[in-house]
């Protein structure tokens, strides 16, 4: 078995075979690994390798107040029950097809390691289109037959979660902290493990408003606070690698999609979502079985690839998941 990313040996004759173009489980790794390795989002959540195309991943949840007072030498016969539940988790199957022709092997400075390289390309590819039907996913759309896959994070959050209207208002300290008022203060004890999510754009916009003002007695510009980490700030520690907003991070995530149409009356401009909750929340599954067949195209002079994989996504808690939406982009 060849060391390389993908199996070699894989030619015509394997094609359409029972072992055929499965990845070995080292392979399969390596491909997941690489991935994610672009990602942001999903890299950030909880990955659930599964051997098969549904999982049911155990709960337990308690009440919010368990303990009692107790009366020495008194039983009173009661016992605080746990719930259990399950999460369920569904993959869909997915694609993704490449074509390498053999002058690129040939002439090639990277020669016969060309291959290999190219489907680590494939891999992070494959991460980035699958971070984005993660985050985008809505079976309801029309428009793209990728996004109808299955519901993502944001569509499961507006559904399930705790929803706060921005009606149009642009980044602010007033959205994160309706945001923080949200949640229940179960989850606050965690407050360090908490983050907000949100995209580029906003991030921009946030960080242009602190450089534009002082913030809570603080005078002049305290970017430095939220960029470098040379001081630290009302928004975070120093040190941090993020913006803050409350001692909570705010992560980039590229792939959020900011131009969305306002829902609130007379809305305009491009619109974006801001996301609160635990990383781990978010739960992504792939299935471990990895394929990927390769053929050699005569007629074409070309070696042409398709890579499967299954991949579904679920949040485990909705209580603790709370979504900014109609938050405007500064033009």
């Amino acid at each position: 078995m060849s060391d390389n990313l993908l199996q070699k040996v894989i030619d015509t004759t394997t094609v359409g075979d029972d072992s055929g173009g499965l990845l070995n489980a080292e392979q399969a790794t390596r491909f997941i690994d690489y991935m994610w390795d672009a990602t942001a989002l999903v890299r950030d959540a909880r990955r659930h390798v599964m051997k098969s195309e549904v999982a049911d991943i155990d709960k337990v949840g308690v009440g919010t107040k368990l303990v009692r007072l107790a009366t020495e030498a008194t039983d009173d016969g009661v016992n605080s029950d746990a719930t259990f539940t399950k999460v369920s988790l569904t993959t869909k199957k997915l694609r993704l097809d490449w074509e390498l022709s053999s002058e690129s092997l040939e002439d090639n400075i990277e020669g016969a390691a060309l291959e290999d390289h190219i489907a680590r390309l494939m891999a992070t590819q494959f991460g980035n289109d699958v971070e984005d039907l993660a985050i985008n996913g809505d079976t309801a759309l029309t428009s793209d037959a990728l996004y109808k896959s299955f519901n993502g994070f944001r569509k499961l959050a507006v559904a399930d979660g705790r929803v706060v209207d921005a009606g149009g208002a642009e980044i602010s300290r007033t959205i994160f902290n309706s945001m923080i008022k949200a949640l229940p203060r179960k989850y606050k004890a965690r407050r360090s493990q908490l983050k907000f999510y949100t995209g580029s754009a906003l991030v921009q916009d946030y960080l242009y408003s602190l450089q534009a003002s002082a913030v809570e007695g603080y005078a002049g510009s305290i970017a430095t606070n939220v960029i470098d980490g040379s001081a630290a700030g009302p928004q975070g520690a120093a040190g941090g690698a993020y913006p803050y907003a409350f001692g909570i991070p705010i992560f980039e995530v590229p792939l959020f999609d900011e131009t969305r149409d306002g829902s609130y009356s007379g809305a305009s401009g491009d619109h974006g979502d801001i996301e609160l909750t635990f990383p781990q929340n978010r739960i992504v599954g792939i299935k471990r079985e990895v394929v990927v067949h390769r053929e050699f195209k005569p007629k074409k002079d070309a070696i042409e690839y398709t890579a499967y994989t299954r991949v579904g996504v679920q949040i485990e808690n909705a209580d603790c998941y709370v979504i900014a939406t109609n938050v405007a982009v500064a033009e």
